[in-house]
C-alpha cells in the first residue's frame, strides 16, 4: 500500500493501521533502522530490544518488525508485552545498543506506531535520525542480509525494573494508604502488579486492569479530564487516599487526590522538583515552555536550576541529556530521571515518591497541594486554523508588548498572566495554554486570544 509519509512525526512513528500504513512499511522499519544503527556505531553486529502494547494490531506489526531486524542481520532480544518505560529499562539496563517499541501511546484504537531508541534508550526524533531512517524506509531498497540475525526472547525483565526502582525509595516511608488505580485496560498493569507486590501496607483498588486494545471504558489518555472523572469519583466513593491514572504505553502518570479532584501535571510536576531537589541540591531541572509557572518558582524556591525546552518526550529527553538535567518534566504527564545507565520516564518512581511525601506530611493529599496552586491553568485547547504559522506571526505581532519567546510556537509573558500558543506536528491546529494569577484574569485572556486564533 501507499503509505502516509505524515506518519513520520517529530518523537515517533505514528498512524491508522492499514490506511496510513501496514506491516510491509513495519518490515521495512526493521531493516531501515539496522542500517541506520550501523552506520552510526561503525559496527554490524547489533543487539535490538522489540517491545510491543496491547493494541489489537500490535502482535502482527511485531513479527513484521522482527522479521526486518532479524533478516537485516540484527540480534533481537523480544521482550513481548511492556509498557513504554519497561522498554526503555530493558534498552537502557542491560546495555542493548538500542530497540523499537510497538505503541501509539495514547491514541485510539485505529492507530498504531513505533518509538525508536539508541544504546541508553536516547530517543531518535526530530533532526536526531528521524529524518534519515524516513528516507531509508521510503527508499525501501533493501536486501536481505549475508548472514541472518537472530531472536531472543526474554523475560523478567518487569520484576528487575520493579527492583531497580525499589533502590529509590525507603519503602518504610510510606504508610497504610488506599490508592484507585485506572490503567484504562492499557499497559500500565503490566508494571503496577508487580510494584505494589513490594507494598503491603497500600491496598490497591484497581479499574479497568485487564489488557484490552479496543478500550472499552475510556481512552487511555488522562491529560483529557473527561477520562479521568470516573477514577475521580471512585476515589471518593471508596473512601481512598488518592488514585492514579497511566495512559495507553504507561509513560504518563496523572493523580488525583481524596476528595476527586484531578492535579493538574504541572503541580504534580512542580511536587517532583522539590522533591528530587532535597535529594539533589543544586541540581539542573528541565522542563517544557507550557505553563505553569509554578515550576520554576518550586525550581528557584529549592535551590535548583531551571532549563526550559521545547514541547516532546524526545526533545526534552535530549535536552535533560546534553545539559545534564538530574529531573526533567512535561506538563502533559511525562517526568524523567537522568540516570547513569539512561534517561527515560519512570512512573513507578514517581509514584513511590509521591506516596512517600504524602505519607511523610501526615496531609491528605487536597492539602498537600494547595500551597502549588498558585496559578490558574486554561488547560490545553486546540483550534483549527487554516494557516497555523500566520496565526502565529498575528498573535505575535499583536502582543508585541509582552515578553516574547519563539523557542516553541510564540510564548509571551506578562506581569499577571502568560500563554504559550504551537502548531500541531501533524494537523491545522494551534495549541493554547494560558495561565494567570486569577480566575477571571485567565478566563479574560483566553477568550481574547481563542477570538484572535478563531477569526
Amino acid at each position: 500500500m501507499e503509505v502516509n509519509a505524515s506518519i513520520f512525526k517529530a518523537y515517533d512513528i505514528r498512524g491508522v493501521y492499514q490506511v496510513d500504513y501496514d506491516e510491509e512499511l513495519t518490515y521495512k522499519l526493521g531493516y531501515a533502522y539496522v542500517a541506520l544503527r550501523r552506520k552510526e556505531l561503525g559496527r554490524d553486529n547489533l543487539k535490538v530490544v522489540v517491545a510491543r502494547d496491547m493494541r489489537l494490531s500490535s502482535l502482527s506489526l511485531q513479527a513484521s518488525l522482527i522479521k526486518g531486524l532479524v533478516e537485516a542481520g540484527a540480534e533481537v532480544i523480544n521482550i513481548g508485552l511492556a509498557s513504554t518505560p519497561t522498554f526503555y529499562f530493558a534498552v537502557a539496563h542491560y546495555g542493548y545498543d538500542g530497540g523499537i517499541q510497538v505503541s501509539a501511546s495514547h491514541n485510539p484504537a485505529k492507530y498504531n506506531g513505533f518509538k525508536m531508541v539508541r544504546e541508553r534508550a536516547l530517543p531518535i526524533g526530530e533532526g536526531n535520525g528521524m529524518e534519515e531512517l524516513r528516507n531509508l524506509v521510503l527508499a525501501g531498497n533493501f536486501s536481505p542480509s549475508v548472514t541472518a540475525g537472530s531472536v531472543t526472547d526474554k523475560t523478567g525483565v518487569v520484576a528487575d525494573q520493579v527492583a531497580a526502582d525499589l533502590e529509590h525509595i525507603d519503602l518504610a516511608e510510606i504508610k497504610p494508604l488506599t490508592v484507585v488505580i485506572d490503567t484504562a485496560n492499557a499497559m500500565g498493569a503490566t508494571f503496577f502488579d508487580e510494584l505494589f507486590a513490594h507494598l503491603p501496607q497500600v491496598k490497591v483498588i484497581k479499574m479497568n486492569w485487564d489488557l484490552d486494545g479496543t478500550f472499552p471504558a475510556h481512552e487511555a489518555d488522562p491529560f483529557k479530564h473527561e477520562n479521568m472523572l470516573s477514577l475521580c469519583e471512585r476515589v471518593k466513593a471508596e473512601g481512598a487516599d488518592l488514585g492514579i491514572s497511566t495512559d495507553g504505553d504507561a509513560d504518563r502518570i496523572f493523580f488525583v487526590t481524596e476528595d476527586g479532584q484531578a492535579v493538574e501535571a504541572g503541580v504534580t510536576r512542580a511536587i517532583l522538583c522539590q522533591i528530587f531537589l532535597a535529594e539533589k541540591p543544586g541540581a539542573k531541572i528541565a522542563y517544557d515552555i507550557r505553563p505553569g509557572r509554578i515550576t520554576p518558582d518550586t525550581i528557584i524556591a529549592s535551590g535548583g536550576t531551571p532549563t526550559v525546552t521545547r514541547v516532546g518526550h524526545s526533545l526534552i529527553k535530549a535536552q535533560a541529556i546534553r545539559e545534564g538535567a538530574y529531573f526533567a518534566g512535561e506538563s502533559s504527564g511525562h517526568f524523567f530521571l537522568n540516570m547513569p545507565e539512561g534517561c527515560y520516564e519512570v512512573p513507578m518512581i514517581v509514584t513511590l515518591k509521591i506516596l512517600a511525601a504524602l505519607s511523610k506530611s501526615g496531609q491528605k493529599f487536597s492539602d498537600y497541594i494547595k500551597p502549588y496552586q498558585k496559578y490558574f491553568h486554561s488547560g490545553e485547547i486546540n483550534s483549527t486554523v487554516t494557516d497555523p504559522q500566520a496565526k502565529i506571526a498575528e498573535i505575535k505581532a499583536s502582543y508585541g508588548d509582552g515578553q516574547q519567546s519563539d523557542l516553541d510556537g510564540i510564548t509571551v509573558t506578562y506581569d499577571d498572566y502568560w500563554f504559550n500558543v504551537r502548531a500541531s506536528n501533524t494537523e491545522p491546529l494551534l495549541r493554547l495554554n494560558l495561565e494567570a494569577v486569577s480566575q477571571d484574569k485567565m478566563e479574560e485572556k483566553r477568550d481574547e486570544l481563542l477570538r484572535l486564533i478563531r477569526a
